[in-house]
């Protein structure tokens, strides 16, 4: 959805970002003593939090606000640009990276960004459902990005190789949380622990199977590793490394000069 620009000073900017930035003028007197930009995004947040992001609405704000719908539009144009700044609110600025300040090397100080990333989604999974309309262009998701960009320094990347890793890394990270927190929903509105859920899950399978039709699946079935206890996170330490050990067979390529590194190049972000 494309948004209307900004105030009619010309900033040529949505006016999300504008507000997201500051750069919006606040109402001069509101319709209702204390009534703010942050008290409205903190309580949209809040419902976000309990309800999901479906539960989010200007009149359902205004309600946990004990104010009117049209008080918010004062100070708020739309639902999207309340959106972005719940994102806003609910990502932060990006922890320091020990491997930055120690000079660990890039494999390292990405890893520590991809972690740092997967605590906010699991913290605010209602995140994930904001569609993704276009590259970062909040405060703190720029932060988030130049952070990113940095870990990638000493890899000797060109511009545009450091773009692609930076979308393929956080592109697994929100795949994953995402992936993780629908299990987790899923489990929680069964009303029943985890392994029994497990359990449930692999009779049914193992009435459906074939060995015949199935080979793999069967085989897989039988050894039992799919159902049985592992590591806190194994899935998303195991899928990072190998992500990285990809990036890492780039960065060798690379400096081998075997291929030619891109140069900056336009980011197409597609709605997601």
């Amino acid at each position: 959805m494309t948004e209307e620009n900004g105030s009619p000073g010309g900033t040529d900017l949505p006016v999300s970002i504008e507000a997201a930035w500051g750069l919006r003028a606040r109402p001069v007197k509101g319709p209702k003593p204390g009534l703010s930009l942050e008290r409205i995004v903190d309580a949209a947040v809040a419902v976000a939090a309990s309800e999901g992001l479906g539960g989010v609405s200007m009149g359902r704000v205004a309600k946990d606000l004990g104010a009117s719908t049209m008080s918010l539009y004062r100070y708020v144009a739309a639902k999207d640009e309340l959106y972005v700044l719940m994102q806003e609110a609910a990502l932060g600025p990006p922890p320091p990276l020990p491997a930055l300040e120690e000079g660990a090397g890039w494999r390292e100080a990405l890893s520590q960004w991809a972690w740092a990333q997967r605590r906010v989604f699991h913290r605010n999974l209602w995140m994930l459902r904001i569609p993704i309309s276009g590259p970062p262009a909040s405060p703190h998701s720029v932060a988030w990005w130049e952070q990113g960009l940095q870990a990638l320094e000493g890899s000797g990347l060109g511009p545009g190789d450091a773009v692609s890793v930076i979308l393929l890394v956080g592109g697994f990270v929100r795949n994953e949380a995402l992936l993780m927190g629908d299990l987790d929903a899923a489990v929680e509105a069964r009303g029943v622990p985890a392994q029994e859920v497990m359990e449930s899950c692999a009779r049914t399978l193992n009435r459906l199977v074939d060995p015949e039709r199935h080979p793999a699946l069967s085989r897989l079935m039988a050894s039992g590793v799919m159902w049985g206890p592992e590591e806190p996170d194994h899935e998303f330490r195991f899928g990072l490394e190998r992500v990285l050990d990809g990036i890492d067979a780039l960065v060798r390529e690379r400096g081998r000069g075997e291929g030619s590194p891109r140069g900056a190049r336009a980011v197409d972000i597609k709605s997601g």
